[in-house]
């Protein structure tokens, strides 16, 4: 016999008093019936009207938006995007939280993730606690950083330009992206129809003048004349018709790649290929890597997800001509990309394929360092207990997501490493993702 099927919520109203943030950019409270709620566009400390976008009577928990703040925190502002709150954009999680309160928010979320996944304290972790701003992202009370530089934006049926609304396909139309970097805005996307087209991504590279536009037709649609303000490289997006429905992408016009600068390289990144978003990033990273690794001449070392090799060349240039550097990267693109970018460095060699399965192939028993930065899933419990069993002194892992990297961190300590030092950095701001490195050695170095 069926059950009888539960009653929607949404829409439903409650005043709720909001309690800590939790990970996914949202704030925890209850309804007086003590079901949970996940409350987008609320801050701690705060009496709010909050009302049900997601879920049904009995469910485990409600998603909504604090549609009327009744008493405001002190850090609340005003968001300065127009496109900003209930029902519209999805893209920044914090614009109405002052820019201090961002950076405390997420602390707040990494620690709550290192105690419940991984048992540990900031102490323990080797963190002092605090988000680090990039370098230049310091704004006034009220304003954001333009720091995007690679903006996907979706595209109505009516042709516009938009982004997505949170959890949800439908696009909310905007005339300018608050945190589109420079070199994105110039373009002028959001200025000009998309007949035919489903996807618009923007690309502007950090430290050359390169431009690009990755457009994904409609099915069955055809490519517009593409006039922007600025000249650019036209990419276009298809599908495969095999079992794996792989991303294809053409070039239409220009080159097929950008130019990228840091760690004092220039860097191929092609067909829209994985580069951190913030201008600042790369080089941001690469400092805090290195110090955690302290590469000596003469070592060998890991570079896994490697991508196009930022990594693998900071890396092999510290440990010299006697030194040696595997990188490993399952997307086929990155890795043409990655042996063009090193291909001065005969020390470097990258391999194709996951590292999960690449890695027991190269009969590697040893090595004295390993950098990793997995997806967002991170690494898992097969491949840390693989790592731990080279034996390097130190490990250094660079997180997207504090909940991946404290999961990670646990299998770590089970196979007898733990972190030195933990830093975090706000790489994006307005938004509640938070970019972490860890530094691990194995518990018996430890002094």
């Amino acid at each position: 016999m069926q059950s009888e099927p539960k009653a929607s919520l949404v829409g439903e109203e409650y005043e709720v008093e909001v309690g800590p943030v939790a990970h996914g950019g949202h704030c925890i409270a209850r309804t007086g019936e003590g079901q949970v709620l996940f409350v987008r566009h609320a801050l701690p400390g705060e009496r709010v009207v909050a009302r049900v976008t997601e879920g049904e009577e009995g469910a485990r928990f409600l998603r909504a938006d604090a549609v009327r703040v009744l008493d405001a925190s002190k850090d609340r502002v005003e968001a300065p995007c127009p496109f900003s709150g209930p029902g519209k954009c999805g893209g920044c999680d914090w614009q109405h939280a002052a820019p201090g309160a961002q950076r405390r928010l997420k602390a707040e979320v990494i620690t709550e993730q290192l105690a419940r996944l991984a048992g540990l304290t900031p102490a323990e972790a080797g963190w002092d606690g605090t988000v680090e701003p990039a370098p230049g992202d310091k704004v006034a009370r009220g304003e954001v950083p333009a720091w995007r530089t690679r903006v996907q934006y979706a595209v109505d049926e009516q042709g516009r330009p938009g982004l997505r609304r949170h959890r949800s396909h439908e696009v909310e139309p905007i005339d300018h992206c608050l945190i589109a970097a420079p070199g994105v805005t110039e373009l002028g996307v959001e200025k000009r129809e998309w007949p035919q087209i489903a996807g618009v991504e923007a690309i502007a590279a950090t430290g050359s003048s390169d431009r690009q536009v990755v457009l994904t037709p409609r099915p069955g649609g055809r490519l517009p004349i593409v006039e922007l303000d600025r000249p650019v490289s036209v990419l276009r997006v298809s599908e495969s018709r095999g079992r794996d429905r792989t991303r294809l992408v053409h070039r239409v016009h220009g080159r097929p790649f950008v130019r990228e600068r840091a760690a004092g390289r220039t860097w191929r990144v092609g067909e829209a290929g994985f580069w951190q978003v913030h201008p600042k990033a790369a080089d941001v990273l690469v400092e805090a890597v290195m110090q955690g690794l302290m590469p000596r001449q003469g070592e060998t070392a890991l570079d896994l997800y490697c991508g196009v090799g930022l990594f693998a060349g900071a890396i092999a240039e510290r440990v010299g001509e006697r030194g040696a550097v595997l990188g490993i990267e399952s997307s086929k693109r990155a890795v043409e990309d990655a042996r063009h970018n090193l291909q001065d460095l005969d020390r470097v060699r990258i391999e194709h394929g996951k590292v999960e399965q690449v890695l027991p192939r190269t009969g590697i028993t040893e090595a004295d360092l390993i950098v990793l930065d997995p997806p967002r899933a991170g690494a898992g419990k097969e491949t840390v207990t693989r790592l731990a069993a080279l034996g390097a002194r130190r490990i250094v892992y660079v997180a997207c997501d504090p909940a991946a990297l404290a999961r990670d961190l646990k299998y770590f300590h089970e196979e007898g490493y733990s972190p030195r030092r933990t830093r975090a950095f706000d790489l994006f701001p307005v938004t509640h993702h938070v970019e972490c490195v860890a530094v691990l050695e194995p518990v018996a170095k430890r002094s």
